[in-house]
């Protein structure tokens, strides 16, 4: 039904909203605002400083960017107060006109030095089951991939075994359980890679970071639905022009970034170069390596009025990798039974992995309580992997008396054959989406709410086989025809829709000098393709008692559950499952943290255990970084774990840290059975490690200097891991199991600082341009322990007693590597 007003009712309908509208009017003319941002000397933003007029309601706190926007009496003298916890407090006398909005953006200064993680900011973020990682931990940190999260491997329940690799795993959860975003944009991983040497740069540009967030568990309905882990980044905005440069061994990077002068326009870019080459001349594998990895970013932001901002993030990334393998010479087994494997190779491998990401994210802020933010995206990628090497193989038996002249020599050959592999594997991408974000602060309650619309269109043209000969036979072996080993064949359409929202409220409250944390949300998701819908609770309670000693305590809970993306649809042979259902996983995490002084120094100590039902679960097996998924929810299981860390100043001014995870990864198939070698059904195999089922970690981070010479510095990482296990490609069954070696490596750095920040030198320095300026030599892998990612499988046609048609030859990860690398900031 349409209705229309005649002219003298339009002219009331006018009069009506104009006297409905008087009393904002009058009202906003007795007001004025103030606006602006909030850093640090290193131009990072503050989160949680307070602005406010002292003695009056009037006062806001800045978001996670550092802007702020307050609403203060106009026509009257004031002054603002601006503070936050370990920075001065600056104060600033003003007086604005009715309607008139004032710009100030103020560099907060530290008051004590270096207080890193371990000075509590605020008691938020210790009530929630997100960590906080100090960016100045990435100073000078010997990182052999150049990629932001290395930083992560030594914290509490993350693993990863693969240096190369951007890839990890959080407490029992493979690769594809773990979100990551940036600027509040879900960021999205190449398809194909099945190797450590493929992968090239992760999206995150460390150069770029003003804000790193972690959570290994029990995080909120905020976060979307993955199972296991987030890494949320947020982007520098600058204050003004400056920039960093490094050039090493391994390749380079420059950023740049700057603001317009009534910083209304502001933009920070970074371009980076990365080669492996150096690194890959240390694997077993001898050839003509070419991996050369390229990546430009930008983030740019423009302010069109007080209350909208409107931004813009690209990534365009070119990664390709060209092998040429010439010969392979390992050796392996035991001291009773020592193997020696060696290959002569012809062919070549040639990968392209590339990826282009824009998203425009438009924001509103009509007061210091309420945020309103639109966000648009979209991905494309463009993979390829071609390979044709065939390998021809010798398999020789050495000998092993010490007191032999031909100690170490081969005495036996025990197989001959070759090994032809053949990929034309070709997969494009695209997922674009739209989303709406909502904040809204009252008091002691912050409501969130948000809605997103994903569309993804994937083709996918898989033609892979294998052809093994051994001894002039074709395996497997029938004796009438020549069979090939392994063959797939495929050539998969995906377009799918996906619905998501959520809705969090997160409150604080006091009771008998006792605080009170509370957050609770509900996720919802659909998917078009399974018709599956999904709510997923979930629940934080925190405590901080009014104790001597300063403790918290948390417990989070809620579901999990992780609709599949498109690897997880994939059955082996290549064919897609488009009635796979969401894996699911419940959480309950029980932790707390303890803050203390010891020698005058910060510490911290935080510990959580944890329990996670698994259901649903689609089984995989593990190669490298390649996953390859059963295809069929087929599983239960469950992790459990203690997470141990302490943090602090083992060094007065250098924070450090030791993590220690224990934990056990388990899963069961549901009406499984295996046919033994007298011909029976063997049924109820019950549980069997995961691939994933890590027993032990410990990583350390720790820092040091020498007192006489601050400017030198040494900065050490270590990790271990224990066994994972691993099980023979091309059979059915998953819980037929071996374990690998465990995992060791020690990566330390050796740091000169040409130009401290903030340091004057004299008119003939050539470093006095430079804000800082330093000089590090690394050593990867300083113990040189040769460390297994996988296995490759070596059939033969056996034709001796005692000898196995199959031999598993570790593939070693890189050996001892030096690095030389200059930084500097400007």
């Amino acid at each position: 039904m349409i209705i229309k007003y005649p002219g003298l009712g339009m002219k009331l309908r006018f009069l009506f909203i104009f006297l409905c509208c008087l009393p904002v009017i009058l009202n906003a003319q007795e007001t004025a605002f103030v606006t602006g941002r909030i850093t640090d000397e290193n131009q990072m933003p503050i989160f949680l400083a307070n602005v406010a007029i002292p003695g009056t309601p009037h006062g806001a706190v800045t978001d996670e960017e550092g802007n702020y926007r307050l609403e203060i009496p106009a026509n009257e003298e004031l002054t603002l107060s601006i503070s936050y916890l370990g920075f001065q407090q600056i104060t600033i006398n003003l007086r604005l006109q009715p309607g008139q909005t004032q710009e100030i953006n103020q560099v907060l200064t530290e008051t004590v030095q270096n207080l890193n993680e371990v000075i509590i900011r605020e008691q938020h973020e210790r009530a929630t089951t997100i960590n906080r990682i100090d960016i100045k931990t990435l100073d000078m940190l010997p990182n052999i991939s150049g990629n932001l999260e290395t930083i992560l491997y030594t914290l509490p329940g993350v693993s990863s075994r693969n240096e190369l690799s951007s890839q990890y795993s959080v407490r029992g959860g493979n690769f594809d359980e773990n979100l990551v975003y940036v600027n509040l944009i879900e960021i999205h991983r190449p398809f194909l890679v099945r190797s450590g040497q493929q992968e090239g740069l992760s999206f995150i540009n460390p150069d770029m970071v003003s804000s790193i967030k972690f959570s290994a568990g029990g995080f909120d309905a905020l976060y979307g639905d993955k199972m296991s882990s987030v890494l949320d980044i947020t982007y520098r905005r600058p204050v003004k022009f400056g920039g960093s440069a490094s050039i090493s061994l391994l390749g380079g990077s420059l950023q740049l970034e700057g603001a317009s002068r009534n910083r209304r326009f502001t933009h920070i870019s970074g371009f980076r170069y990365k080669t492996s080459q150096y690194l890959l001349n240390s694997l077993e594998i001898k050839g003509e390596y070419n991996p050369n990895f390229y990546d430009f970013q930008t983030l740019l932001t423009y302010k069109l009025a007080p209350e909208w901002e409107i931004s813009f993030l690209g990534n365009i990334a070119f990664n390709r990798y060209h092998f040429i393998p010439e010969t392979r010479n390992t050796d392996f087994g035991t001291f009773q039974n020592p193997l020696n494997l060696r290959i002569y190779y012809e062919g070549q491998e040639q990968d392209r992995f590339d990826s282009y990401t824009g998203a425009m994210t438009l924001h509103y802020t009509p007061s210091d309580q309420l945020s309103l933010k639109i966000v648009g995206s979209a991905y494309y990628s463009i993979e390829q992997e071609h390979y044709d090497i065939l390998g021809e193989y010798l398999i020789n038996e050495l000998d092993n008396r010490l007191d032999s002249e031909t100690y170490g020599d081969s005495i036996l050959n025990i197989g001959i054959g070759g090994q032809l592999n053949h990929a034309r594997n070709n997969l494009n991408a695209f997922v674009y989406s739209a989303a709406h974000l909502g904040t809204l602060v009252r008091e002691r309650n912050t409501l969130k709410w948000g809605a997103k619309w994903q569309h993804e269109r994937i083709r996918d043209r898989i033609s892979e086989w294998e052809m093994i000969d051994s001894v002039g036979y074709s395996v497997p072996y029938t004796g009438y025809t020549i069979t090939l080993f392994d063959v797939i064949k495929s050539n998969n359409r995906l377009y799918s829709n996906r619905l998501t929202s959520f809705i969090q409220n997160t409150m604080t409250f006091e009771s008998n000098n006792t605080m009170f944390f509370l957050s609770a949300g509900i996720r919802a998701s659909y998917w078009d393709l399974n018709n599956q819908f999904l709510l997923s609770p979930r629940v934080t309670f925190s405590l901080k008692p009014d104790w001597k000693r300063d403790l918290v305590f948390r417990l989070a809970t809620g579901y999990y559950y992780q609709p599949p993306f498109y690897k997880e649809l994939r059955y082996p042979d290549g064919s897609l499952n488009p009635d796979l259902q969401a894996q699911k996983s419940i959480h309950f995490v029980l932790g707390g943290d303890y803050v203390f002084t010891a020698w005058d120094r910060p510490f911290k100590f935080t510990t959580e255990i944890y329990y996670k039902h698994l259901d649903e679960l689609v089984p995989y097996k593990l190669d490298n970084v390649r996953i390859e998924y059963a295809g069929e929810n087929l599983a239960r299981g469950y992790a459990v774990g203690l997470d141990m860390k302490i943090h602090g100043e083992f060094v007065p001014g250098a924070a450090s840290w030791a993590s220690l995870s224990l934990m056990k990864t388990e899963e069961d198939i549901i009406g499984d059975y295996y046919i033994d070698e007298d011909g029976n059904r063997r049924i109820d195999i019950g549980y069997y490690p995961r691939p994933t089922d890590q027993r032990i970690m410990v990583g350390i981070y720790f820092r040091d200097y020498f007192p006489s010479l601050p400017d030198y510095k040494v900065l050490l990482n270590l990790i271990y891991g224990s066994g994972l296990p691993f099980s023979p490609p091309n059979i059915p069954r998953y819980d037929l199991q071996f374990r690998m070696p465990s995992y060791k490596r020690v990566d330390i750095g050796f740091s000169k600082v040409l130009k401290r920040e903030n340091a004057t030198l004299k008119d003939g320095n050539p470093f006095r341009h430079f804000r800082s300026i330093w000089i590090s030599a690394e050593v990867f892998n300083l113990l040189g322990v040769r460390n297994v990612i996988s296995y490759t499988w070596v059939k033969t046609v056996s034709n001796q007693d005692d000898v196995p048609g199959a031999f598993a030859v570790p593939n070693y990860l890189t050996g001892r590597r030096f690095n030389l690398k200059l930084t500097a900031r400007f």
